[in-house]
């Protein structure tokens, strides 16, 4: 264990050692914008720390946080991390900048790239202030989710408890209690020529005499086959007659005669002849039909 704890130790001095070797590059390159964009030497000095300090910021909340909160941390720290990169490549590639002897504002040549890098440099402190304080924020609101130490306990004990066998169990020693039976008061021991009462025996337990069995008459099986329960008979149905397609044709012409044709539909002759609806539309076409006929011999 002390092994492993020495280990994470060196580990951890070897990886701050590296990064405060990394900022100490980067420190350079971000003191020179900085000076490029119009700040004075102390402000110059500062803006390494404005950057890469909120990149630490971030990594150290992502650690914290969990959920929407960490995966917030991640994007400042990749945002950051990003224009810190960007900020060093501007830096390589002008090398006025080194030497301070850069105009102020430009930091390229084409004017649309210049004035993206003089945007993004100046907008960092800014944010800076604004994603520092919900990183802290957040890392300082944030409550870790509580241990289920509880619920392992319950289920311990219902095992326990599960597994008792009734061998575990207190052995009773309560008498056995015999019905009916006269129990005498144990004898008490006196002085001499003193009288002394005579011992009354205690009541018996008589059990309850049990109720006689009351018999009741009762009525005999018929021997007679019962009636076979089924379907209604169609017939029992509908007291109406069946009619035949010719019965229902003549009560159609004679319901329908003075019906206009947009009154023969095939609901109106279901509903007056009182018929199934493939037996209306069939006598509905007959009858269209006879009036077509009978409308062209008139013409």
């Amino acid at each position: 264990m002390s092994l492993h704890r020495k280990g994470r130790a060196a580990l951890v001095l070897a990886l701050v050692a590296v990064v405060a070797m990394a900022f100490r590059v980067s420190w350079n390159a971000l003191r020179d914008i900085a000076g490029a964009v119009g700040a004075d030497d102390t402000a110059a000095m500062l803006y390494p720390f404005v950057v890469d300090g909120l990149m630490a910021l971030a990594l150290i909340a992502t650690l914290v946080l969990t959920g929407d909160a960490r995966r917030f941390a991640l994007r400042v720290l990749g945002a950051y991390t990003i224009a810190s990169l960007v900020l060093n490549y501007v830096h390589g590639l002008v090398p006025e900048l080194h030497g301070r002897t850069v105009d102020w504002g430009r930091l390229a040549d084409w004017d649309p790239a210049n004035w993206a890098l003089v945007l993004l440099a100046t907008s960092l402190p800014v944010g800076s202030i604004y994603f520092g304080s919900d990183l802290v924020a957040k890392v300082l609101h944030h409550r870790p989710d509580p241990i289920p130490a509880a619920s392992m306990n319950v289920e311990e004990s219902t095992e326990t408890n599960m597994k008792r066998s009734t061998a575990d169990l207190p052995v009773s020693t309560q008498a056995p209690i015999t019905p009916n039976v006269t129990v005498l008061p144990r004898p008490v021991a006196v002085g001499f020529l003193k009288p002394t009462l005579p011992a009354k025996p205690l009541p018996s337990i008589a059990p309850a005499p049990a109720a006689p069995i009351e018999r009741r008459a009762v009525a005999a099986e018929s021997t007679r086959p019962r009636r076979a329960t089924g379907r209604v008979p169609a017939v029992a149905k509908s007291a109406r007659p069946k009619r035949t397609p010719e019965q229902l044709l003549a009560e159609a012409r004679k319901v329908t005669a003075d019906w206009p044709d947009a009154k023969v539909t095939g609901e109106g002759i279901r509903r007056a002849l009182h018929t199934s609806p493939a037996n209306a539309r069939s006598l509905r076409d007959t009858l269209l039909a006879e009036r077509a006929a009978t409308a062209a011999e008139a013409a």
